[in-house]
């Protein structure tokens, strides 16, 4: 079998790479990144471990448990009790949301209000049901859907919840409405059957999700493979049957190189900055997307590798650009269509005092721009330190908007200002912050979004059969850790066995992570549930 290229070591990128070496086929791997694990990654700063987003190690996939449980072993992981909630108006609020307990926190005025907004809905539901904010506000009353609803979905994708399809709010919600809610909460354990079915543990890597990865990246280079970090694929062309993959490498030595951060100015205030984050090339130094400066002269390395199969986790967009300026038009057009949405994490130290035993919190608080807040200690005590924890506050942003382009040192007293602002710390308690962006964390579900992706899967199919998207950037599709690594399982099939698999019909429901109970799969074959945006809708391109 001719060599391999794998484009990203993310989850679907070094799992493809793993199942290749273990079945006698080396290849090589390019990340352009300085770390391996993409948004699997833990970083790590002074000491202190991030896991950017959260991620539990659960899966229904048995060859992905068996995956997981070959690279680390038993005592690499921890089983971790599940728990997030709501936070509203200085009260915590259970998650998923329980009617009982909803209604006791808003208080029998607001709860009032609820019931009779509700009511009103049923009498005079929205006109337009085909939103989100239509669908939602149909089954739950505008009080309730504005309290629980409106404010977090908007922060996470940065559109209106009225630009936002109700397909997404079916998946998500299915048959729930506040009349069943009440209904159950009434009836003597009528809740009980959907609240046991959520998963209550589940494992974790004791030093977080990129120790899962960092040690498979070590296993691809033990059976005869290379993982280039630093490393960016510019171009892909054919030449003699075979591809030519042309990559830059930030330096030479030994399989990887290292990125060093450009901040932008910081001139003190927030969002207010004039400096790009650039490379060099020779003796042209451009805008480039991903933070990282190649030094000028003799740093940045280009060299040409050759292929007969290449397996890429990278977006879908920047395929499509690698392959030059002759791509159809349809093509390039479908490319350019693809949107992203980006995400940030403001890690900020406090004592151990402000700990709280949630993964999780969920900030509904519609005056913050806080989206959730991950408490590092309950997801596990080795990602800190004695006596301090690390408090994860996350933003959904556009790579580019306000906070992206923020001096880290802003986005710390930022972060700490609304975090004082909650109640969650007490002012002059948090230590140290640090700063990690991740561009294109979720693809986004927009309108057209379904027919872009199926052009691009039909000119790759007919143009570069020798080139296999796997994982959620690389397709496109909002797919959590494990259906990412099964497509790259799948892939490698294909390649070493000659397999078929459609690797495009791996598929998540909505539930799939949270229950135990088998449930019947989404038919749309899209991945994870994500929300279908107008076609007006603003996002990052």
């Amino acid at each position: 079998m001719d060599s391999t290229v794998v484009v990203g070591a993310g989850p679907a990128g070094l799992t493809a790479a793993y199942e290749l070496a273990r079945r006698g086929h080396p290849c090589e791997v390019f990340e352009a990144d300085r770390v391996v694990g993409g948004i699997s990654r833990t970083e790590e700063r002074d000491g202190w471990r991030f896991d950017i987003g959260g991620h539990r190690f659960f899966t229904k996939v048995s060859r992905v448990e068996d995956f997981w449980n070959e690279i680390l072993g038993e005592d690499d992981f921890l089983l971790r009790p599940r728990m997030s909630r709501i936070h509203y108006k200085g009260r915590f609020y259970d998650y998923p949301l329980r009617a009982s307990n909803a209604l006791r926190n808003l208080g029998v005025l607001e709860s009032l209000r609820c019931v009779g907004s509700y009511a009103w809905a049923r009498v005079r539901p929205p006109a337009d049901l085909s939103t989100f904010e239509g669908w939602v506000a149909a089954r739950f009353g505008r009080r309730l859907y504005g309290i629980f609803f409106k404010t977090y979905t908007e922060k996470v994708w940065g559109v209106p919840a009225a630009s936002i399809q109700a397909d997404w709010a079916a998946q998500r919600i299915k048959n729930l409405s506040l009349g069943r809610a009440i209904a159950d909460a009434l009836t003597p354990g009528g809740n009980r059957k959907e609240i046991t079915s959520l998963i209550e543990e589940f494992r974790y890597p004791k030093l977080g999700p990129g120790m899962m990865w960092e040690a498979c990246a070590d296993r691809v280079r033990e059976r005869g493979s290379t993982v280039h970090l630093g490393t960016r694929v510019e171009r892909i062309r054919r030449h003699h049957g075979r591809l030519a993959v042309t990559v830059r490498s930030e330096d030479v030595g030994t399989g990887g190189g290292t990125t060093a951060a450009v901040r932008p100015r910081d001139t003190g205030t927030l969002g207010s900055y004039d400096s790009d984050t650039v490379r060099s090339e020779g003796d042209t130094v451009r805008a480039y997307d991903t933070g990282t400066v190649h030094p000028d002269g003799g740093g940045g390395v280009t060299r040409e590798v050759y292929c007969g199969n290449l397996v890429s986790s990278m977006p879908l967009t920047a395929l499509i650009r690698a392959f030059g300026p002759d791509v159809p038009d349809a093509v390039a057009e479908a490319a350019a269509g693809l949107r992203y949405r980006d995400f940030l994490t403001v890690a900020l130290v406090v004592p151990e005092r402000f700990s709280f035993p949630d993964n999780w919190i969920y900030i509904h608080s519609p005056e913050v721009r806080l989206g959730r807040v991950q408490n590092y200690g309950s997801w596990s005590p080795y990602l800190v330190q004695a006596g301090r924890t690390c408090l994860g506050l996350e933003y959904f942003v556009n790579e580019g908007d306000d906070l992206w382009r923020a001096p880290d040192d802003d986005l710390v007293a930022f972060g700490t200002r609304e975090l004082e602002h909650l109640g969650l710390v007490t002012p002059g308690s948090v230590q140290r912050g640090y700063v990690v962006r991740m561009p294109k964390a979720y693809p986004v579900y927009d309108a057209g979004y379904a027919g872009n992706v199926e052009v691009l899967r039909k000119y790759l199919d007919v143009e570069w059969p020798e080139i296999h998207p796997v994982g959620r950037n690389g397709m496109h599709r909002y797919n959590n850790q494990d259906h990412s690594m099964l497509t790259a399982m799948l892939t490698v099939e294909n390649i070493v066995d000659g397999a078929r698999h459609d690797v495009w019909e791996v598929n998540v429901d909505a539930e799939y992570h949270e229950e135990r109970a088998e449930r019947k799969r989404a038919a749309s074959g899209t991945g994870r549930d994500a929300p279908v945006l107008l076609s007006d809708a603003p996002a990052s391109a």
